[in-house]
């Protein structure tokens, strides 16, 4: 089956975006910057959540599903978690948790796609499962319970229930100018309440990974919280997917590669921290603002440039790599 020149456009863009957010948590805090921030972590992780549900669509409980989720996700999870850890603890930062039983930084997706694809033959059953996963991450956010990623689990569920249940030609439409007309707007609008975070709430509520009552809320009050920061994230969604071009590009080739992107971003980011570079961004906030948006960018295309994630790729799958080498080997006469 021949690939999807929009999908692959969708990844490779989402991954730049979290690139670029993670690159954006160097910058000292206050400002414009803060305001970008607030405004891209509303939409670019439901997104990702989003249309990771809908390529998630065929898995069963099949042997060959079942080996690929270990290979794909779990095997890499166990590669990289131990990697970043111990890299940030060279470097002296203190890393809090267990290994492995509480995923530390970006880890956690990997974690939680493999969870929410072992739910997928059940979560697809039925379109009733999308209004369930609500109340679902509701709730979630009472737990203050934080090993193995589950208060992401539950409390990004909705969005990966809604692209489970989405089908190409629900996708296509957000793709007529229509569509664009209402995705800009409700982008638009994302703007302008993104400035007002701190008097709505607090930008932690975007990470979906703290109970209310840490971010000072009761439970009433963050349930409220929750359920705006759900729509909006939505809205985002939406109007972020409307804007990326359909048409295939050299652009779309580098889409096959957005999980080599993901696990190898982080010790570049990382490399910077340590660098000392939230100092130089104290001391020159708007600079530091461009310089590290366009790093991000550049980041993103050059690990998923070809020569590059090839050689990456069977770093992030050892196994398919070592089924690549013993096909590849001649058989004896």
């Amino acid at each position: 089956m021949p690939r999807d020149p929009w999908l692959d456009n969708v990844k490779m863009a989402l991954v730049t975006f979290v690139v670029v957010g993670h690159m954006w948590g160097q910058l000292a805090l206050g400002g414009a910057s803060d305001h970008a921030y607030d405004f891209l972590y509303v939409w670019h992780i439901p997104a990702f959540v989003l249309v990771t549900g809908h390529l998630s669509r065929s898995f069963e409980w099949t042997r060959r599903h079942l080996t690929a989720l270990v290979t794909t996700l779990l095997v890499p999870y166990l590669i990289f978690e131990p990697a970043l850890y111990y890299f940030r603890v060279a470097f002296g930062q203190r890393e809090d948790g267990p290994l492995l039983l509480q995923p530390h930084w970006t880890m956690w997706y990997l974690l939680t796609v493999a969870v929410w694809r072992l739910a997928t033959p059940v979560l697809k059953r039925h379109w009733v499962f999308v209004p369930l996963s609500v109340p679902i991450s509701l709730l979630a956010g009472s737990l203050e319970f934080d090993l193995l990623a589950v208060p992401r689990i539950l409390g990004l569920l909705p969005f990966f229930v809604i692209g489970l249940h989405l089908e190409r030609r629900h996708l296509a439409a957000l793709t007529t100018w229509w569509a664009r007309a209402v995705g800009v707007a409700g982008l638009a609008w994302l703007w302008v309440l993104a400035g007002h975070t701190d008097d709505l709430a607090r930008s932690a509520f975007l990470y979906y990974d703290r109970p209310y009552s840490e971010l000072g809320f009761s439970d009433e009050a963050g349930l409220a919280v929750r359920l705006a920061v759900l729509g909006a994230g939505v809205i985002g969604t939406v109007g972020a997917l409307s804007l990326i071009p359909t048409a295939a590009s050299w652009f779309t080739r580098l889409g096959s590669a957005s999980i080599v992107v993901y696990l190898f971003h982080g010790f570049v980011v990382r490399g910077l921290e340590f660098a000392g570079w939230v100092g130089f961004s104290e001391r020159y906030p708007n600079l530091s603002f461009a310089v590290l948006s366009v790093l991000g960018v550049a980041v993103a295309l050059v690990l998923a440039w070809p020569p590059v994630s090839d050689r990456l790729r069977n770093v992030v799958d050892p196994v398919g790599w070592l089924r690549r080498r013993r096909e590849a080997a001649p058989t004896s006469a």
